[in-house]
């Protein structure tokens, strides 16, 4: 309990100092990254530590949110190495502290963990992975929308001027979309291959909603490819595709776990 609310308490500072890059951009990028970098530290350790004391990884809906909270300030401190998306935490790192809070003080860091075979904890961890990384692009396609429609009223924020150039978050977004097709793409297959039924009754939504974000991320890649797809359509379609994805997996979590209280 304590190592997670020095998480939280972690992530909330750095969310500050990224607030503070207007005012002082190479020290409260600095400082951004080094909080949010002890911040995710400190998140790894406390699953760790529940691991540990459970004897195996835990999927319940709680775990798997601040796991995916957890990839995503991950994934935005790998990205604010090389590009200036120090902004990314604004909202990155509260989602993770939030989503660690849920974990560590609504039950879930209680769960037990099933053991489970390698094959099926691959394709978990494929998921979780696939999940963290498109849910990143989403964020990144609402600040490239956020910016466009900024750009055509001609109002300029202060995060506005914190974020790179609409042309370089494009192409780090449809990179970031390729890297989370790749990995959606090795879940549904290793879900094919490994799930004894893939399609039983408590798996037949979450499979055909995540087929269908599966075929729009495929869609808006092609799309990119053929006739050079941007702005605001490459946008909707990330954020439509995202939500298609949210209900398959949290949707289902969420209402398998919580509501009909069945194991994960």
């Amino acid at each position: 309990m304590i190592t997670a609310l020095a998480a939280i308490t972690t992530y909330l500072i750095a969310t500050h100092r990224s607030l503070q890059h207007a005012r002082d951009p190479e020290q409260a990028r600095q400082a951004g990254l080094f909080l949010g970098m002890v911040a995710v530290l400190i998140h790894f350790a406390v699953h760790a530590d529940a691991w540990r004391l459970a004897g195996a990884p835990s999927t319940h809906f709680f775990a798997a949110l601040s796991l995916v909270g957890l990839g995503m300030a991950a994934l935005t401190l790998v990205a604010s190495r090389t590009q200036r998306l120090e902004a990314l935490g604004v909202v990155v790192f509260p989602l993770a502290a939030l989503s660690l809070a849920a974990y560590a003080f609504a039950g879930g860091s209680t769960a037990t963990g099933a053991v489970l075979d390698w094959r099926i904890q691959l394709h978990a961890w494929l998921a979780l992975l696939a999940y963290a990384t498109l849910a990143l692009a989403a964020l990144m396609a609402a600040l490239l929308w956020f910016q466009d429609a900024a750009l055509r009223r001609h109002r300029v924020s202060p995060l506005l001027r914190a974020l790179p150039p609409l042309t370089q978050v494009e192409t780090l977004l449809f990179r970031t979309i390729g890297a989370g097709f790749v990995l959606l793409t090795l879940a549904l297959v290793t879900g094919v291959l490994f799930v004894e039924d893939l399609f039983a009754q408590h798996l037949a939504h979450k499979t055909t909603l995540s087929a269908l974000a599966w075929l729009v991320f495929g869609v808006l890649l092609l799309g990119r490819w053929r006739k050079g797809w941007r702005g605001r359509r490459a946008a909707q379609l990330t954020l439509s595709a995202m939500a298609l994805l949210a209900l398959a997996f949290f949707g289902s979590k969420f209402v398998l776990e919580l509501v009909l209280q069945r194991g994960p």
